[in-house]
């Protein structure tokens, strides 16, 4: 299959200089029964405005490449770098969407972009960074729900929050963690395509976890696809050969899709199935 590599260790995004790149990326875990490796040899490149998601197994270590990247969590071996630059904390350039929403529930919808807004954009003036929550809020079609907390809204409208508030921030990347993992099936097809649209728009760097095949390949541009732990690395990452802008109809009328469909669950299920004790 041509849009299928094995283990590689560069992007297929072109000989550019890597904006996003893990090299010889290793993570160890010290526990009370010793030594855990997490990770081992994860060399990645990602390019600027790539929308790459990574799947694989519970404890193959996509939740520790993301926190890698968000500067939650320094690697035990190698380096993850952006522009270069070697990533050591947490900043406002690579901003976080966790799948339990993480609003504060005392302010409104509203308030919950705009804090995030004065925080890391604190030039802006008032009117100015108005303007930025609210042209965010209308993005995601919450501008008539502006005024209610979290504690009033559906699972689906408080990840349009979140969604909302963290590009807000016009981050340079945009990290995802399974955001649409407990929702019900119809609200998640609209969130994706509510995704797709505002990336198309936006085009930040993202990188998003998920356990969903046709999520991911609905979505990204490359899907990393990781072996199982303990000592995960990447088993072989796919090229998305889909145009955008895309429509889950489209794509699952190409013949292609079914292929590479069952290519990721053959390496899922049967190559790196988990063991059944």
């Amino acid at each position: 299959m041509t849009t299928t590599t094995a283990a590689p260790t560069t992007s297929t995004a072109g000989t550019s200089k890597p904006f996003l790149e893990f090299r010889d990326v290793g993570q160890v875990f010290q526990t009370r029964r010793g030594p855990f490796e997490a990770l081992r040899d994860i060399n990645l490149q990602v390019q600027q405005g790539e929308f790459l998601c990574v799947i694989g197994h519970s404890g193959c270590g996509k939740s520790t490449l993301l926190n890698m990247v968000s500067g939650f969590l320094q690697p035990s071996s190698g380096t993850v770098s952006l522009h270069g630059r070697p990533i050591g904390r947490p900043g406002p350039d690579r901003m976080v969407v966790f799948q339990n929403y993480s609003l504060l529930p005392w302010l409104t919808v509203w308030q919950n972009v705009e804090m995030a807004v004065k925080a890391a954009r604190p030039e802006l003036d008032g009117n100015i960074r108005r303007n930025v929550v609210a042209h965010h809020l209308d993005m995601v079609g919450l501008m008539e729900a502006r005024t209610k907390r979290p504690a009033q809204l559906s699972g689906g409208m408080r990840q349009r929050v979140a969604i909302a508030r963290a590009l807000a921030v016009s981050p340079e990347v945009l990290v995802l963690d399974e955001p649409f993992g407990a929702l019900d099936a119809i609200t998640k097809e609209e969130l994706q395509e509510e995704l797709l649209a505002i990336w198309e728009e936006q085009k930040p760097t993202v990188l998003m976890i998920t356990h969903d095949i046709d999520e991911a390949l609905f979505l990204a541009d490359r899907i990393v696809m990781m072996t199982n732990g303990p000592s995960a690395s990447i088993g072989e990452i796919i090229t998305v050969p889909f145009e955008r802008p895309r429509s889950y109809e489209a794509i699952q009328d190409d013949p292609r899709y079914g292929q590479l469909r069952n290519h990721a669950l053959d390496f899922l299920f049967r190559r790196y199935a988990h063991d059944v004790d």
